[in-house]
């Protein structure tokens, strides 16, 4: 059993998201340990990228400080492997396809291995082209996370079919961001990922509110929530720890 699975073992699963490097290096690995504390079952750590296509403003803003104070890939792969040295809960990288492609595919998931990276989630390789990548991640032991959106519609069941890690369920469509209510009906597109594979399935995109949280986990196996931790590091800066501990702690006691 892969470190991601183990993740969902443990009841309904809340993965935070941050920006690695905002508002620095340090005060990220602060940041992470925090949500662990607060009970966090994963951490995705997004690599700043200039030009990141599905994400609000909220996010982008937060690469764009990150870059500003320095952020690189290889200061990411630093941060991961010494947040791998005080915790075993799953560490999964976000970055778009540009960032991997410049480092050399094979010397990046060799690295992720080294790190103590579990998965990678790309929100720009299409499923169509996923396939001489998935080789060189399955062979790192690396979980290639795929996105299911509302509007996958035919193409559900051969995504859920080759999945690894987990399911990243869309909730909306859009980029990023906080959003006052989930309107979709996911139910339908959850009943065909049930009836393909066993893989944990969680819901981000928009999710904010413990409410919303322990509304989704009713048929969702976790949640997803990045903007709202992101929104924190922007309001409080380096002072945010308590804030985003506060606001795990919330999240993860509404899905229990």
């Amino acid at each position: 059993m892969s470190n991601i699975a183990q993740a969902f073992n443990k009841g309904k699963a809340f993965i935070g998201f941050l920006t690695g490097g905002d508002p620095d290096m340090e005060k990220s690995e602060a940041f992470i340990m925090e949500m662990i504390r607060a009970g966090a079952d994963l951490v995705e750590i997004g690599v700043p990228f200039s030009d990141p296509i599905a994400e609000g403003p909220v996010i982008q803003e937060a690469n764009l400080r990150a870059l500003k104070a320095g952020a690189t890939v290889e200061k990411l792969f630093a941060l991961a492997e010494r947040v791998r040295a005080r915790s075993s809960v799953p560490l999964v990288f976000l970055t778009y396809l540009n960032p991997v492609f410049h480092y050399g595919y094979d010397r990046f998931f060799k690295q992720c291995r080294k790190s103590g990276l579990d998965g990678i989630i790309i929100p720009d390789l299409p499923f169509e082209e996923q396939g001489e990548l998935r080789d060189i991640t399955r062979s790192y032991g690396v979980d290639l996370i795929s996105l299911i959106a509302p509007t996958s519609e035919e193409r559900v069941s051969r995504i859920a079919g080759e999945a690894a890690g987990f399911i990243y369920l869309v909730s909306s469509l859009g980029v990023t961001g906080i959003r006052g209510a989930i309107d979709t009906n996911l139910a339908p597109i959850m009943e065909r990922v049930r009836r393909v594979t066993d893989i944990p399935l969680a819901v981000g995109f928009g999710i904010h509110s413990p409410e919303q949280a322990a509304a989704l986990s009713k048929t969702a196996d976790g949640v997803i929530v990045g903007s709202a931790i992101v929104r924190l590091v922007a309001e409080h800066g380096g002072g945010a720890g308590p804030a985003i501990y506060d606001y795990v702690k919330a999240m993860k006691d509404a899905l229990r």
